[in-house]
């Protein structure tokens, strides 16, 4: 049976460990290691939210990797004109090895898994960023040598806050996120992530309040306070949010050295202060690397069908 990439709920700790090991692989001996994996194979890559980092970490880690990939915008492809999800899935299935799709609702992606033969990724929905999840867990693996730390999120309830609670849930990771009112993370998926955390003896707290948030972290994360495709709500969230900015008063609240993540692109001024970014403790680059990294083991283990272990 074919493996998807879609969301980290799918996947248990110890498979997404293995995932990042290989990353970690790859990245050690670049452009070596993995340079047949995907020979003569080839890659659709459906956009239909435009990118910098996911376009490009996966047009050169399919090209690394010996493969073909293939850039579909939503003009290039009869999606964007009216062809039904269930169609464009079939006939991709029969020209290309995997898909990867960065779109809006995460139901796209479901439905274009489930009638395709073929593996597909979820590269961005609004309600999942599983990948770039996997490239920040690669990065706090690389800085800390384990996954016993304490993550602070800062901002947003979205996708990236739903992905990261999962990938922190499954890895012991402790997690704590501060929101304001009426912009929390969806509450099924923060039950769900805080279940699984439980058994794997790390805490998942929410609250309203980022000072509380950050006591004892390891990691302040953020993102953008207004997401692609909710322009028109910019001013409401300015305003929502202005509490929330990361800066240097919040990062000193920690107590201890702590670094600071963020998916990018950044909106420096808005949810993070310049100075917090361009600190010696500021990872972003890192994780953007990182980035082509984890999404070559990802396909690694989708082409592989789970099969590797004698890789790592």
């Amino acid at each position: 049976m074919k493996k998807d990439f879609l969301t980290l709920r799918d996947y248990d700790g110890q498979t997404l460990k293995d995932i990042i090991k290989l990353a970690l692989k790859f990245k050690s001996d670049r452009p070596n290691f993995g340079s047949d994996f995907l020979k003569n194979k080839k890659v659709a890559l459906i956009f239909e939210k435009s990118s910098t980092r996911t376009r490009v970490s996966f047009e050169v880690g399919v090209f690394e990797m010996g493969g073909y990939p293939l850039f579909l915008s939503k003009n290039d492809i009869q999606l964007g004109r009216g062809e039904t999800i269930e169609d464009t899935s079939r006939t991709l299935s029969r020209y290309v090895d995997m898909i990867m799709i960065r779109t809006f609702e995460h139901a796209k992606a479901e439905k274009l898994a489930k009638f395709s033969s073929i593996p597909v990724i979820n590269g961005l929905t609004d309600e999942f960023h599983p990948c770039q999840v996997m490239a920040d867990m690669m990065t706090i693996y690389e800085r800390f040598g384990s996954y016993n730390i304490k993550m602070a999120y800062i901002g947003d309830g979205n996708n990236m806050a739903h992905s990261l609670m999962l990938g922190s849930a499954k890895l012991g990771v402790n997690f704590s996120i501060a929101t304001p009112k009426n912009y929390e993370p969806n509450i099924d998926i923060f039950n769900i992530a805080k279940e699984i955390a439980n058994k794997n003896n790390a805490e998942m707290t929410i609250t309203s309040d980022p000072f509380e948030a950050v006591k004892g972290a390891d990691v302040i994360y953020t993102d953008v306070w207004t997401s692609m495709g909710m322009e028109a709500e910019n001013e409401i969230r300015l305003k929502a949010f202005k509490d929330y900015q990361v800066n240097s008063r919040l990062i000193s609240a920690t107590g201890k050295k702590t670094y600071f993540m963020h998916c990018l692109p950044a909106h420096r001024g808005e949810e993070v202060s310049d100075d917090v970014i361009e600190s010696e403790n500021s990872i972003v680059f890192d994780e953007a690397e990182n980035r082509l990294h984890a999404q070559k083991a990802i396909m690694t283990y989708l082409i592989k069908n789970g099969d590797i272990g004698g890789l790592i």
